[in-house]
């Protein structure tokens, strides 16, 4: 069977990550957030895959190919142009990607689903595929239901007692919210679907394919299922996403490396000295990675592969990206380290670079400064910008 995963947005609410790694690749504990799409659909019998790339797009191709080592078939459609030698990402939107990919030649001839590639799921796909043909629909909508406070944060879809789509609230007050299912980004489509979509030209599936089915009264419905989904829309949301996982609150992912005490885990050759540390799970610590002695980690934190923390540093409730080093007296809580960037749990960042702190927290493969007094002074700086 055969299925699209959306994977050419820019991921603008995802920065200062999306600025050198695609959405897709984000890692969930190093393990890239497309794969476990991919593991998911071949669960359930999809096994050719079309993926729309744009941004970063030869970091996807580089990273999955032809689908070969994860047991599935998969094929690439670039959004963009060359300007000047470079490749520059033109994304068509998510409809108009689905449209150019059956316009070169028409891959989609049965029932298939598209999924965007940011999301964390566990859904059981084959039983979403019979609901839909059971209705005869044209298109389905796989919804959750969430608690009504959360309304605000999504697209909210209004259906009969049916099922059949009547009309979208998008992100509604509490108070005039007509439901409280919520689009999950997990579409079932027929074949039929691209004569509604215009060819050539930037379409999106959600603010503009569905009005138009809906305004059409076309056989369009929306089914609400009980599933885990952790979307990674916003680098809040990402966040929240690593915490779930180490607290295994997120069944289809699991802790990777050894648990070498309770709550924590390390990959290969990690270098720390367990006598003279507080690390308090659920902790993950990348391989390769070095601790030096009065460090503190309090989960649950990642450190990523290939960090220094160095003596006296506190990670707290963070979640710190590899070759990060971190240096003496560092205190991080509720951050998140990116490179040159450190990020709070609101999404609000510090450019460490433009801030001159970037010696104080750096990439562990540059050469490492000296000087005891300088070093106290960006300490205390470096503390009163991260916490004000």
């Amino acid at each position: 069977m055969k299925a699209m995963i959306l994977a050419a947005g820019k991921g603008t609410r995802v920065r200062p990550i999306t600025y050198t790694i695609p959405k897709p690749l984000i890692p969930i504990l190093q393990k890239p957030v497309m794969e476990f799409l991919l593991e998911l659909l071949k669960q359930h019998g999809f096994d050719q895959i079309m993926v729309n790339v744009s941004h970063l797009a030869e970091q996807i191709e580089g990273y999955f190919r032809d689908g070969q080592g994860f047991g599935v078939s998969i094929g690439y459609s670039f959004e963009g142009k060359i300007v000047e030698g470079n490749l520059v990402g033109e994304a068509l939107g998510s409809a108009g990607g689905l449209k150019k990919i059956q316009e070169f030649n028409a891959f989609f001839d049965d029932t298939f689903i598209v999924l965007c590639g940011d999301a964390l799921i566990d859904l059981d796909l084959t039983t979403a595929v019979k609901w839909h043909k059971s209705k005869g629909a044209i298109a389905t909508i796989v919804t959750k239901s969430v608690p009504k406070e959360d309304v605000p944060s999504y697209g909210v879809v209004v259906t009969d007692n049916e099922g059949k789509v009547k009309s979208f609230q998008e992100k509604p007050a509490v108070e005039v919210a007509l439901s409280t299912d919520i689009n999950t980004g997990i579409y079932i489509f027929e074949p039929e679907i691209f004569d509604y979509i215009p060819p050539n030209q930037e379409f999106d599936i959600g603010g503009e394919l569905f009005p138009k089915l809906v305004a059409q009264n076309a056989p369009f419905y929306a089914v609400s299922m009980d599933f885990e989904w952790v979307d990674i829309g916003k680098v809040p949301d990402y966040w929240h996403a690593i915490r779930s996982v180490l607290r295994g609150e997120v069944k289809n992912v699991k802790i990777p490396g050894v648990e070498v005490k309770p709550g924590i885990y390390t990959g290969l050759n990690v270098a720390v000295n367990w006598d003279k540390v507080n690390i308090q799970g659920p902790v993950y610590i990348g391989g390769m990675t070095k601790i030096e002695d009065g460090a503190t980690i309090i989960g649950p934190s990642m450190i990523g592969p290939n960090c220094w923390i160095c003596s006296d540093t506190t990670v707290d409730n963070s979640v710190i990206f590899e070759y990060s080093r971190l240096g003496k007296g560092v205190r991080l809580i509720d951050k998140l380290v990116f490179g040159r960037y450190c990020v709070d749990k609101t999404g609000a960042s510090i450019d460490l670079q433009a801030a001159a702190l970037d010696w104080l927290i750096t990439d562990a493969r540059q050469a490492q400064p000296t000087g005891e007094a300088e070093h106290e002074i960006a300490i205390k700086d470096f503390r009163d910008e991260i916490q004000n």
